[in-house]
């Protein structure tokens, strides 16, 4: 029987799911330009079909199947080693996982959110905002934001910590209520937030400091502009654009809390979604201080943010149920959701 010439390449379109998510394109089997097999009987056909079947009794798809497996492990693996994520223009690195550490990292800011355990990264950071005293979310570094309700109890952590490492421990722990402000740098403010947890618990949000020419001089010449501003004229009004927004832990309570509204349109929103399925149901979650991912979908409408980073999965999962979870919810929800998976266990590791 003749053996028919073959070639392989990639599909133009449209493209496997497979390609799309990054992993290896397919391969399609092409029989152009190659003469008829004869089957039994002298029937002739150019059938890719009988040409594959003909090519798998050689092995050789055999070994294509199992070099595109093993490239699709190694990117996969790779992923999930892969350190950090992407949103909106600022690298967040960190690890959260619900009950054993939370530290979630923006270099952009100079600061490091909650710190449960202490992530090289986070030493490096001139601040650090404390949601709440739980043990999973609290540690040391330089400028310490912490509710003022526990600033005394973390004040004795500190001395315990100094009196058992004989070291002086130089930071600035500063008590910072709901409502006030505190400027971080002549161009960064920060502000906490109300939230809902099994203990007294705030978020915080950093916004951005810009000057904006008053309305009634919008009219006027940039000669004009100078002039009045050289005569000491108050020509800009400052304003605070709400850049990230954390949340730490917390029930879904604090979506409806209207003060809460400069945390739903920052541009990045970093918040949890502690359980994703039915296994341990929304009632769970509020009864442990926590969200479920079901929420988010839930209260879609309320977040105007560019970007929703999810953070504080229970430890039960892996990284595929999260990414799988994730992408179930609807596409209008989805295209802004990352989730923060670092530590996680995967099925490639």
């Amino acid at each position: 029987m003749a053996t028919a010439a073959l070639s392989f390449h990639h599909l133009s379109s449209p493209p496997a799911a497979s390609e799309a998510s990054g992993g290896a394109p397919p391969l399609k089997l092409s029989t152009a330009g190659a003469p008829p097999l004869k089957l039994p009987g002298g029937v002739c056909r150019r059938s890719g079909g009988v040409a594959a079947a003909a090519v798998k009794r050689s092995g050789f798809l055999t070994t294509i199947d199992r070099a595109i497996e093993e490239e699709e492990y190694r990117r996969a693996r790779a992923e999930v080693q892969r350190k950090g994520v992407d949103v909106e223009g600022h690298l967040i690195e960190g690890i959260s996982m619900s009950g054993h550490e939370t530290c979630v990292v923006v270099p952009s800011l100079n600061a490091a959110f909650d710190i449960g355990r202490c992530p090289a990264k986070a030493v490096h950071q001139d601040f650090l905002f404390i949601t709440h005293g739980h043990l999973d979310h609290i540690s040391e570094t330089s400028t310490v934001f912490v509710p003022p309700c526990i600033k005394e109890d973390v004040e004795k952590l500190l001395d315990v910590h100094r009196a058992m490492s004989q070291d002086e421990l130089k930071l600035d722990l500063v008590p910072l209520d709901v409502g006030e402000t505190y400027e971080i740098r002549n161009d960064l403010v920060v502000r906490p937030f109300r939230t809902n947890h099994t203990i007294p618990s705030q978020g915080y949000v950093v916004y951005s400091v810009r000057n904006k020419l008053k309305k009634q001089y919008a009219h006027l010449k940039g000669t004009q502009i100078r002039k009045l501003k050289l005569s000491g004229a108050e020509i800009t009004d400052v304003i605070l654009y709400p850049e990230v927004a954390f949340t730490g832990d917390t029930t879904s309570d604090f979506i409806l809390e209207p003060r809460n509204s400069d945390a739903l349109r920052a541009k990045i929103l970093i918040t949890e979604a502690t359980f994703l399925d039915d296994e341990c149901n929304v009632e769970h979650a509020r009864r442990h201080g926590h969200m479920h991912l079901s929420e988010i979908m839930e209260y879609a409408q309320w977040f105007r943010n560019k970007a929703i980073l999810l953070t504080n999965f229970s430890s039960r999962y892996k990284i595929e149920d999260i990414r799988e979870a994730v992408s179930k919810l609807q596409p209008k929800v989805s295209a802004k959701v990352t989730a923060l998976t670092e530590g996680f266990r995967s099925t490639y590791t």
